[in-house]
C-alpha cells in the first residue's frame, strides 16, 4: 500500500433511544379548505408522495430526526419541498442531504441534486437535528395539508430491530478471545461493505441504495468512512458529524451493524488528528450510546509510524469512547496502512507482544488481493490465532483500488477469512470511476437501478454473491 492509494477525487443521547416520532405526509390534488383532521385519513387514490419523519435520537436538549420520502404512485416526482413549524423554544441546529430556508418558526425543507428524483416504488431522505425538544407541527407536502397536520403526534417507542436481521439475531456483540461473538456468546462473522468518501459519494448512499444493501445484499455490515483530510471531516465538522449520524441511523434502521469509521490516511500519523477525534467520536457515541449494533474504528490507515505511536493513540481515544459507550467493540489500525506492518517490512508481532491495553478491541487488516500475495495472507493467518482481527477494508484489484480483479486471489482470502470467523467489509460502495467500485459509473447520480447486478461492475456482482450466501449465527 502507499498513501497515494486513494487519492482525491471530485464528485459529489441522555438515555437510550428512548421514542420515535413518525408523521405520514400525504402529497395529494388541491381540495377545497377544511378544518384540519385530528385523525389520518386514506390517502387519495393518486397520491404520489408519502414522507415519515422519525426521531432517531434523544438527548436532553434536542433530538435528530430522519425524513423518508416514498413515491407510492405511477409516476416520478421531479423534486420535493417539505414544510413545518416547530413550537418557540425549538429550533434546527443542523440539516443535511436539503436545503433549509427558516421564516421565524416555519422551516421549509427541499431536494438538493442527488435526491431531488423519486421514482415510482423509490424512496429519498433528509435528516435533522434540533435544539429544543418541541414537535414538528402543520406538516405540508409540496405546499398540500398533511395527514394529522396541526395536532401534536403520538410518540410511540422506537421499534425493536426488524426480526431476523443480524442485529436482531445476535444483539450486542462483544470479543471473546480472538472472536467477534454475539449476545449468546458464539463466534460471528459479519460481511458487508464500506462506504466511499462521504464528501464524495452522499449520492450513493440513499434509501433505495441502503435498502438494497440491506436486503437485496443482506449484507450484516455498513462502515460509515468520514474522511478527516481530503475535504473531509476538518473542513466542516458539524456537517460531518451530522452525515456520519444520520448513515448510523439508517442502516440501524435496516438491522445492519454500523462501523463508525475515522478514515485518517494522510497523515499516516493518528496524533496528528488527536483533537479532532477525540471531538468526533465524543458526540457520535452520545448521540448513539442506546445502540448495540455500533463498533468505532478509530485510525483507518496508519503509516510511516511506529506501532508504539499507534498504541499510545489508541489507548488515549478509546477511553473517550468508553466514558459515554462502555460495550462498543473499538477497532484498532495497524502498522503500515492496516498491513500487520508487513507493508514496511514488520510483521504481526509487534502486536501481538505489545498488544493495547484495553478490553473489547480488536485489530484491522487491509488487503488489496491483486497486490497483497501470499506474504500478506501468511501474516493474517498467523495473526488471526494470535489476536482478535477485523478485515475492514480489502478489494479484489490492486492497492489503489484499480486494474484488473484478481478473484482466484480474493477467494484465497474469503476462505481463510470463513474458516477463522474473521468478519470483514469491501471497499466500496460507490460508482467511482475506479474497478473496485461496486456501481458502474453514473449509477449513483441515475439514482439507481440499486437491486439486481444490471449496475454492478464485475467486482461488485462478485461480491455481492459472496455477501448474499446465508449466515449462520448461532443463537443457543
Amino acid at each position: 500500500m502507499t498513501p497515494a492509494r486513494f487519492p482525491l477525487r471530485p464528485a459529489a443521547a441522555a438515555a437510550a433511544l428512548a421514542s420515535a416520532l413518525l408523521l405520514t405526509l400525504t402529497s395529494a390534488p388541491a381540495a377545497p379548505a377544511a378544518p384540519a383532521p385530528t385523525t389520518a385519513r386514506p390517502a387519495a387514490a393518486d397520491t404520489r408522495l408519502t414522507a415519515q419523519i422519525t426521531r432517531t435520537s434523544v438527548w436532553d436538549s434536542g433530538y435528530g430526526a430522519d425524513v423518508s420520502l416514498t413515491n407510492h404512485g405511477d409516476t416520478t416526482a421531479d423534486g420535493w419541498t417539505i414544510e413545518f413549524d416547530l413550537p418557540a423554544g425549538t429550533t434546527v441546529s443542523s440539516h443535511w442531504s436539503a436545503t433549509k430556508t427558516r421564516q421565524g418558526q416555519h422551516y421549509r425543507f427541499s431536494n438538493v441534486s442527488y435526491n431531488a428524483t423519486v421514482a415510482p416504488g423509490a424512496r429519498q431522505s433528509f435528516g435533522f437535528n434540533t435544539a429544543g425538544t418541541g414537535l414538528p407541527l402543520n406538516c405540508t407536502v409540496d405546499g398540500l395539508p398533511c395527514d394529522g397536520g396541526g395536532t401534536t403526534p403520538t410518540d410511540p417507542p422506537t421499534e425493536p430491530p426488524a426480526a431476523g436481521t443480524p442485529v436482531a439475531v445476535n444483539g450486542q456483540l462483544e470479543v471473546c478471545g480472538t472472536k467477534l461473538c454475539n449476545e449468546h456468546g458464539n463466534p460471528v462473522q459479519l460481511r458487508g461493505m464500506s462506504t466511499h468518501g462521504t464528501q464524495w459519494y452522499p449520492q450513493c448512499l440513499t434509501g433505495g441504495s441502503l435498502d438494497a444493501l440491506a436486503h437485496d445484499w443482506n449484507a450484516d455490515i455498513l462502515r460509515v468512512s468520514t474522511y478527516v483530510q481530503e475535504g473531509g471531516y476538518e473542513t466542516d465538522p458539524a456537517h460531518f458529524t451530522d452525515l456520519a449520524d444520520s448513515l448510523i441511523r439508517q442502516a440501524s434502521d435496516r438491522g445492519m451493524y454500523v462501523i463508525v469509521d475515522w478514515h485518517m490516511l494522510d497523515p499516516g500519523d493518528p496524533h496528528l488528528n488527536l483533537d479532532n477525534a477525540r471531538r468526533f467520536f465524543t458526540e457520535i457515541a452520545n448521540r448513539n450510546k442506546g445502540r448495540d449494533n455500533i463498533l468505532y474504528e478509530i485510525a483507518n490507515e496508519p503509516s510511516a509510524v511506529s506501532w508504539s505511536r499507534i498504541k499510545s493513540y489508541a489507548e488515549q481515544i478509546i477511553p473517550v469512547i468508553r466514558a459515554v459507550d462502555s460495550d462498543a467493540p473499538v477497532l484498532v489500525g495497524t502498522r503500515a496502512w492496516s498491513s500487520l506492518g508487513v507493508s514496511e517490512g514488520a510483521d504481526e508481532s509487534e502486536v501481538v507482544n505489545n498488544p493495547v491495553d484495553a478490553s473489547n478491541i480488536m485489530y484491522t487488516f487491509h488487503f488489496y488481493a491483486a497486490s497483497h500475495r501470499d506474504e500478506y495472507l501468511a501474516a493474517l493467518t498467523r495473526a488471526a490465532d494470535r489476536i482478535p482481527l477485523f478485515v475492514t477494508e480489502f478489494g479484489t484489484q490492486d492497492y489503489a483500488g484499480e486494474g484488473a480483479d484478481d478473484f482466484a486471489m480474493s477467494q484465497r482470502y474469503l476462505d481463510l477469512m470463513a474458516s477463522k470467523k474473521i468478519s470483514w467489509t469491501n471497499w466500496n460502495f460507490s460508482d467511482d470511476q475506479r474497478s473496485g467500485a461496486v456501481f458502474d459509473t453514473g449509477t449513483c447520480q441515475d439514482n439507481g437501478p440499486w437491486t439486481g447486478t444490471s449496475s454492478l461492475k464485475p467486482a461488485g456482482a462478485w461480491i455481492r454473491d459472496r455477501i448474499r450466501t446465508p449466515d449462520s449465527f448461532p443463537t443457543d
